[in-house]
């Protein structure tokens, strides 16, 4: 898919993308790179999976670097938010990507730590470093930011609560990035095809991915989602800060 942004719409503007090394994440540090902004390209622990994104993105004319951070560590989103600081002054664009919940092995409480506390908790860390202009973008699912109207498979329950907990919780904090002149907006988008989150439904659910496509008529695929969330990077922003892509008719209630 060719990027929806245009060479030289970004120049000058510098972002933080995090959950970056692959995926949705990586796909739109690409996009933001390709339109002239520098990137961060943040990682939990495939340092060298952040590094070749990296090269990559140099080798086409970008300028990116990879800075490793578990969301989760105060500790290390400090240090993130300091190296970023002393190495470019400041922050344009924070795009709020990575997520996660399902894994095994990180704890009951794991899902709201990282979807909720950890998206506040880098929020108010970056705030210091982004001026009038900047924008914030937070990224979801309709399993999610409908969890309130629709039920949802039973795998996802604890990431969609979360995730919608992460959500209302930035939303709360619209007021004081307004008052900063600081932009928010929510892109929500279904199922995501190749993405690790719909790898695992999938497998928990044998045939999920199929069974929603055909209701719908079409997923998104990583390429295609990402160009929607770099374009919420720049686009104007909805009077509900909800950027809604895809089909949400399933969604809706009478």
């Amino acid at each position: 898919m060719t990027n929806p942004l245009t060479p030289g719409q970004l120049t000058g503007a510098r972002a933080l993308i995090t959950g970056s090394s692959r995926g949705i994440g990586a796909k739109t540090a690409e996009y933001l790179a390709d339109a002239g902004a520098s990137v961060v390209i943040n990682y939990r622990n495939k340092e060298a999976r952040a590094q070749k994104l990296v090269e990559s993105i140099e080798a086409s004319g970008g300028t990116a670097i990879a800075v490793g951070a578990d969301l989760t560590d105060p500790v290390g989103v400090a240090r993130m938010v300091g190296s970023i600081k002393e190495r470019w002054g400041g922050l344009d664009l924070l795009i709020l990507n990575a997520s996660g919940g399902m894994e095994a092995d990180m704890g009951e409480d794991y899902a709201m730590k990282l979807n909720r506390d950890a998206q506040v908790g880098l929020l108010m860390s970056a705030l210091p470093l982004m001026e009038r202009g900047a924008r914030v973008v937070f990224v979801t699912s309709h399993q999610a930011h409908f969890i309130r109207e629709v039920e949802t498979m039973p795998e996802y329950v604890p990431v969609a609560l979360s995730k919608r907990a992460g959500e209302d919780a930035l939303r709360g904090m619209n007021d004081q990035m307004k008052s900063l002149g600081i932009d928010f907006v929510v892109v929500s988008g279904d199922m995501i095809e190749g993405t690790v989150t719909a790898t695992l439904l999938n497998r928990a659910n044998p045939g999920v991915i199929d069974q929603r496509k055909e209701q719908v008529g079409k997923l998104y695929n990583v390429d295609e989602f990402a160009a929607e969330v770099a374009l919420a990077a720049v686009e104007d922003i909805p009077d509900d800060h909800t950027r809604l892509v895809g089909d949400i008719s399933s969604f809706q209630t009478s």
